[in-house]
């Protein structure tokens, strides 16, 4: 897909990976560009910057609870009366708390599955629409086990898989929109630095171990992940999944499918 010229719809996108992303949309040409936040001053100091850079009224900040269904629908739909058209839907928002996992499923997996259907109803051929892409933000941890976030490391498990299965031709065929996934590496963002600050809950202190497991993995800043996500946005094929990871160029991993087992 070519960037320019198009709309964006990117939840979380006040601060941290998801402001770069805005940023970087906006850099590659897209004509305008929605931030769906809970933030609201973040949101809207980020919006009057950007639009002293790249020109009134292509940016739009919407006050979203992505975990209130309601809200991400009207986002959504804010974003399409205002631009007349919707091309890419980035499923930003996410949080590692595992001492409040059943909010941080809520945000993690949740937000991100209502997003995906939002982007199909609002982008989908079969609903008059012209197609487009989602982008779905999981995590290297959504690749491999850590013992001190396993309710984050699980909801990233399954961002990656309710992206590869909304990725299969039975949906691309019908909608036109392609469903792909980011899986960025440990990145100086506010949601790592503040990790191990977090991890209390009922079961035990966790926050220690996730410290030390994060401080092990190679670091990047925010920038490095929205180039990538750049590049999967024009070159990534339907149902893929990226990594980014340690600053260097964004790749694609390829994940072994089970084979069907003969049941005895």
């Amino acid at each position: 897909m070519d960037i320019k010229g198009k709309t964006a719809l990117v939840t979380g996108g006040a601060t941290g990976i998801g402001l770069e992303y805005v940023k970087e949309l906006l850099k590659n040409g897209a004509q305008n560009v929605a931030v769906a936040d809970l933030d609201a001053r973040k949101g809207e100091n980020s919006v009057k910057e950007l639009e002293a850079e790249h020109g009134k009224g292509r940016v739009i900040f919407i006050k979203t609870d992505v975990t209130k269904t309601d809200e991400l629908e009207e986002a959504f739909k804010k974003t399409y009366s205002t631009f007349k058209a919707l091309d890419i839907v980035i499923n930003n928002a996410g949080i590692l708390d595992d001492g409040r996992w059943e909010l941080m499923i809520a945000i993690n997996v949740n937000a991100v599955v209502r997003g995906t259907l939002l982007g199909f109803q609002y982008m989908g051929k079969d609903k008059g629409g012209k197609g487009g892409v989602v982008v779905n933000i999981a995590s290297i941890l959504g690749l491999a086990p850590m013992a001190g976030c396993p309710v984050y490391v699980g909801t990233k498990h399954a961002v990656v898989g309710i992206t590869r299965s909304f990725g299969l031709p039975y949906h691309f065929d019908r909608t036109g929109v392609r469903v792909i996934a980011m899986c960025p590496g440990v990145t100086d963002t506010p949601l790592i630095s503040e990790a191990h600050h977090r991890q209390h809950t009922s079961m035990g202190d966790w926050g220690d171990e996730c410290g030390r497991e994060l401080d092990s993995l190679p670091k990047q800043q925010p920038e490095n992940v929205a180039k990538g996500m750049m590049h999967m946005i024009k070159k990534g094929s339907n149902g893929s999944i990226w990594v980014c990871e340690g600053g260097k160029p964004v790749y694609e991993v390829q994940i072994p499918d089970r084979q069907a087992m003969k049941v005895e």
